[in-house]
């Protein structure tokens, strides 16, 4: 009876998940792109969730208005836009007063088109962006749903940030807006100082072999420990990065001090395209994520003493190296392919790796005879390569070894 209740129950989470997701990955609105119609519906759309759940409003507004932190971006073409935040409050006399902020980005590309960000910068069309990032603000909507009724002894705070897209607009906009006294602020700490952690997610819809990579997990403590506690009890394969960098919104807060974890099921051909849609989600992988964060944060939420800062240099390779030769594909950064080698998660059209015939999902095993076992092996193989030279590769394909000659194109400068 009780395992009946609980497949009830995430049945209905990820029927909710789903209708999220198809909303806001709608054709109606367009792709979300900042101070669009798209990107209004979408904002009424969340704050809307918010005010069901009676969440504490963030300014001295009516109704949905209160969840509203307007702000304007842009010299030459200004954008009015928002973040959507809502909070409950924390149960324990002192811990209250420690803030910790579970986002993600609700914006995305619009229509694409050249400048845009969109991996098919010639056609123009919605890019819907159901797992970028819908995915990540549907389970946020359900850690809202769940964290209003279990409550913790921390405040938690729901973002829901615009113009990620455009450079974190949004998420450094919020802290921005910490940094200084607003009498038309409520609900939220006096400053910036308050906030003891962030938790981010970011496309994660996509969870493939019960992976799930997490970043930040050295810049506490005690993180790297809670989330290796985490994945084995929810049974999931975690990659741990300790830096807190990268291309989203924890990236703000890690800039200012503030410890971060970031949550992605990692990249797929359909990243920044029209093709994100809402049936290429894994809505059972979305309630698996739902179910480590809510575990990861009632876990920050009850830690005893207050999380401590570590400044951890950035550990992403593939930001600092730089290379004369690509093969035009995208690893598995997450390396969590349980065969030998580094899986090539998107290989793209016309490029040296897809011309030779190797496909998105190939597992790397050799680069011109050298062993690759893993991301740093594949680094240093490209390090070694010169431009318009041929290369023997050998992938794994199912059950197959492959070996491609590959002929290399010079990196871009």
């Amino acid at each position: 009876m009780a395992f009946a209740i609980v497949l009830q129950m995430h049945g209905q989470k990820q029927e909710d998940m789903r209708q999220t997701v198809e909303y806001l990955a709608s054709q109606e609105l367009g792709g979300r792109f900042p101070a669009t119609a798209g990107d209004t519906l979408a904002s009424e759309f969340i704050a809307d969730k918010l005010r069901q759940l009676k969440l504490k409003r963030v300014v001295k507004e009516k109704k949905n208005k209160g969840y509203y932190q307007n702000f304007t971006y842009g010299k030459d073409v200004p954008r009015t836009t928002h973040n959507i935040i809502a909070v409950v409050p924390g149960k324990d006399k002192r811990l209250k007063h420690e803030y910790i902020v579970v986002g993600s980005h609700y914006d995305h590309l619009g229509m694409g088109g050249q400048g845009s960000g969109s991996r098919r910068p010639d056609t123009l069309g919605v890019h819907p962006g159901a797992d970028d990032n819908a995915s990540g603000d549907a389970v946020v909507l359900e850690l809202a749903r769940y964290f209003k009724k279990a409550r913790s002894p921390r405040t938690i705070v729901f973002a829901f940030f615009g113009a990620e897209e455009q450079g974190l607009v949004g998420s450094k906009e919020f802290l921005e807006w910490m940094k200084h006294d607003d009498a038309r602020r409520m609900n939220l700490p006096p400053d910036k100082k308050g906030i003891v952690a962030m938790v981010n997610l970011d496309m994660v819809g996509r969870m493939r072999d019960k992976a799930l990579s997490v970043s930040g997990t050295g810049t506490s403590s005690g993180f790297k420990a809670m989330v290796e506690e985490v994945a084995e009890q929810t049974s999931l394969n975690v990659a741990c990065t300790p830096d807190g960098y990268g291309p989203s919104d924890h990236a703000s807060f890690v800039a200012q001090d503030i410890p971060v974890l970031f949550l992605t099921t990692g990249g797929h051909m359909e990243y920044h395209t029209p093709d994100d849609v809402p049936s290429t989600l894994n809505y059972d992988g979305m309630q698996q994520t739902l179910d480590f964060s809510k575990e990861l944060i009632t876990r920050l939420a009850n830690t005893p003493a207050t999380l401590d800062y570590i400044n951890v240099p950035s550990t992403n390779v593939m930001k600092h190296a730089k290379f004369k030769v690509t093969l035009g594909l995208m690893p598995d950064v997450m390396g969590q392919s349980r065969i030998p080698g580094l899986r090539a998660d998107i290989v793209v059209a016309g490029k040296s790796a897809h011309n030779a015939g190797i496909r998105s999902g190939d597992i790397i095993q050799e680069i011109d005879g050298k062993p690759v076992k893993n991301m740093d092996d594949y680094m240093q193989r490209l390090s070694e390569l010169e431009p318009e030279t041929t290369i023997p590769v050998k992938v794994l394909r199912g059950e197959e070894t492959l070996t491609f000659q590959v002929h290399l194109m010079p990196a871009k400068k």
